[in-house]
């Protein structure tokens, strides 16, 4: 198994807090959507040796807000794998399933100050739009962005809509909250202080009919109420932290210090997938193998007990 960089450079190595700066807090955060894999393995090691080599404190949550996917199974094979490499976390294991509210209080901050609107637009409206754009705007995986169609509803139009029980998703109107925010930065480890630039994933979901929240929204509020101060996470997710810092700003939270961790590839290149069985952790403890199997596989070692 190798680690495959992307936009940043150089080995994963364990953050330590610069002078002055307190131990770290720093979480885990997988959903129960499948058993977990060497990649999973990766993340939650990095995350759990960074706060253990600085003294600081380790958190386990558990999002869980994908209803029709997540498994109390896989839930509980999260735990005893964590307990199988001997990673052990403080205090007790959050669960995203039990803070609807509190996302509901977000999303309704977010309306208040008239920065969410409804999108009423599917899957394949929004691609048939995009299509017919002469040059639509592209994310910075080279994915469309949405075209922003719902954006300028009648207000009467889109209550009329939601009162007929129409599906639809709340999306953030990122180009008028950052222009009242101002110019944002964040800093990650690897890659230093940047300027946030949320425009570049467009008006992403918030939230939707049926659930006050999304990843985005979720995330950001769950890292602040645990107090997480180094959120470490694959490299996958380097863009939506220019979301997430939008959002802190829109909330009054705090912002984190960040590290994109390098993600884990197979022998042929390809990102680790829970659709692999071959490679999760529960296929390797059913054929004999060893935590210290795992740590060689994966490149990485904790440095304590």
């Amino acid at each position: 198994m190798t680690g495959q960089v992307g936009p940043l450079r150089g080995p994963d190595t364990v953050a330590v807090p610069a002078a002055g700066e307190r131990p770290w807090v720093t979480r885990f955060a997988p959903s129960p959507t499948g058993y977990l894999h060497l990649g999973h393995a990766y993340s939650a090691l990095y995350a759990w040796e960074a706060a253990r080599a600085s003294g600081g404190t380790f958190r386990l949550r558990i999002e869980d807000i994908d209803r029709q996917r997540c498994r109390p199974e896989f839930e509980q094979a999260i735990l005893d794998d964590l307990r199988w490499l001997g990673l052990t976390w403080d205090g007790p294991v959050v669960r995203q399933s039990d803070r609807l509210g509190v996302y509901a209080q977000a999303l309704d901050e977010l309306r208040r100050q008239e920065l969410a609107y409804p999108c009423f637009c599917t899957r394949s409206r929004i691609r048939a739009e995009i299509d017919d754009a002469a040059s639509a705007p592209h994310g910075p995986s080279g994915e469309a962005l949405y075209p922003g169609t719902c954006r300028s509803l009648a207000p009467r139009e889109a209550a009329a809509r939601m009162s007929r029980g129409e599906p639809f998703a709340w999306r953030l109107d990122v180009a008028k909250a950052s222009a009242r925010v101002g110019t944002l930065h964040w800093r990650d480890l690897r890659a230093g202080v940047l300027t946030a630039t949320p425009e570049a994933l467009g008006d992403v979901v918030i939230a939707r009919k049926d659930v006050p929240t999304s990843y985005h929204l979720a995330v950001t509020v769950d890292d602040h109420a645990q107090g997480v101060t180094l959120v470490s996470r694959g490299e996958d997710l380097f863009h939506a932290t220019h979301v997430h810092r939008l959002l802190q700003a829109l909330l009054g939270l705090a912002t984190p210090t960040y590290y994109h961790h390098n993600l884990i590839a197979d022998s042929t290149g390809q990102r680790m997938s829970k659709r692999n069985r071959a490679v999760t952790l529960r296929h390797l403890r059913e054929r004999r193998h060893t935590p210290d199997d795992v740590w060689s596989l994966i490149g990485l070692r904790p440095q304590a007990a």
